[in-house]
């Protein structure tokens, strides 16, 4: 059985990984599978979490040590587009503080996003080239912040800070849980303390406002770091509130309101439109980043969120991409409620602006569906390769868009 083979679901998707494994039983399933995948039932959190399983699993992190040591392309171009950030210098010197400002007065939330950065980029460099400096800078990075970070606030935008800056700190834990400095403890008790009490309230009342007024970033970010807290803390609950809500949630993060018009063979291929395309590409892009975090750590816990309901987001990021190439897609009115009182308002075309804007997603989807699943992802591939090698955190820009993603794709995806 492999992974390109058609499975029905009954809720008009696909069964997960694990409900394939459970079916085809045994040990022959799981090495069709990959490794990862835990026999359990389908759609519902692993039995046992899978660690490394968030962003990177263990084959993940093997292939590109083997490869980066063998100098092999792309994954040495994109070990070189690592080194040569400086975040990824062991010398890096955290600004943990008690409080994270996002929104309104006082702002000061890039201490936060570079330092995961830092985090991030110091825990590849050891995981890859096996440096204990950077080890220790990863892991003193992470302390610090774990023992000192107790509210995360502003205004609304207090919940994209907890969205992106979750699931972003719990995945540069996840690489460092096995090192014997680093306070995964800690990290656990802060991340289910100060991040997961906003992804929640923010996903279950969405800050007082019609459920369609918040963008589909703003759930998605959210969700992932439900669903990286989960992994990082072994909760299942929480895992499972995350792969619910991607499926049926109310607001613009689940599939089919991020996804809300599917076209049928454009050119030769299916496209879906992505929620936030009349508003402008740079948010868009920003999108085909959160769900592929969250689809890329749920596929490492088994589940397989990116074929979900006929493959509808890989429908969406070949939307996104062809227009990103400066070609046309067809555009279906969206009209949708804002504030309150749901006061509503349409978009009639896609946005333009930032159309074509270089962000660190697409290695991550490109690798999945056109290797994983040796599918044509045309539009998605030609966007992979427009933006290689990736990088991260500081090599695109310094404001918060160029670190919503962490980004390295070309090094830890490549296949």
């Amino acid at each position: 059985m492999s992974r390109t083979s058609p499975h029905t679901h009954p809720e008009g998707g696909q069964v997960s990984r694990r409900g394939l494994l459970k079916t085809a039983g045994g040990l022959t399933a799981a090495l069709a599978l990959g490794a990862g995948a835990t026999a359990t039932t389908a759609d519902a959190a692993p039995a046992a979490f899978t660690h490394p399983g968030m962003l990177h699993n263990a084959g993940d992190i093997n292939r590109a040590k083997v490869r980066v040591a063998a100098g092999d392309d792309p994954w040495l171009s994109g070990w070189n587009k690592l080194t040569a950030n400086p975040h990824s210098q062991s010398t890096w010197t955290n600004r943990a503080t008690a409080t994270v400002i996002r929104g309104g007065t006082g702002e000061n939330y890039p201490q936060l996003y570079n330092d995961i950065a830092a985090a991030y980029q110091n825990a590849l460099r050891w995981k890859v080239g096996g440096t204990e400096a950077n080890a220790r800078c990863a892991a003193n990075i992470l302390n610090a912040w774990s023992r000192t970070l107790t509210t995360v606030t502003g205004n609304a935008d207090r919940f994209l800070a907890a969205g992106i800056y979750g699931w972003q700190f719990a995945n540069a834990c996840e690489l460092m849980r096995d090192y014997p400095a680093f306070d995964l403890a800690a990290a656990q008790d802060m991340m289910v303390r100060v991040f997961y009490p906003l992804n929640n309230q923010f996903l279950t009342g969405h800050n007082d406002a019609c459920i369609t007024n918040y963008w589909a970033n703003w759930d998605l970010c959210n969700m992932a770091s439900v669903m990286a807290i989960g992994i990082l803390t072994d909760n299942a609950a929480q895992y499972d509130q995350a792969v619910t809500y991607f499926k049926s949630g109310a607001g613009n993060g689940s599939i089919q309101h991020a996804v809300p018009f599917l076209y049928g063979n454009v050119e030769g291929y299916d496209l879906g439109q992505w929620q936030e395309s009349g508003r402008d590409q740079g948010h868009t892009v920003m999108g085909m980043g959160q769900m592929g975090a969250l689809c890329e750590m749920a596929w490492n816990q088994g589940d397989d969120l990116y074929s979900y309901d006929g493959r509808r987001f890989m429908k969406a990021a070949q939307y996104v991409a062809k227009y990103n190439l400066n070609m046309n897609v067809p555009f279906t009115t969206y009209t949708w409620g804002t504030g309150q009182n749901c006061a509503q308002q349409s978009q009639t075309v896609p946005g333009a602006a930032s159309r074509g804007q270089a962000r660190p997603v697409w290695a991550m989807l490109h690798y999945h569906y056109g290797r994983r699943l040796l599918l044509d992802d045309k539009y998605i591939s030609q966007m992979c390769l427009s933006v290689a090698p990736e990088g991260g955190g500081g090599d695109y820009g310094t404001t918060s868009g160029g670190f919503d993603q962490l980004g390295f794709g070309t090094l830890m995806y490549a296949k």
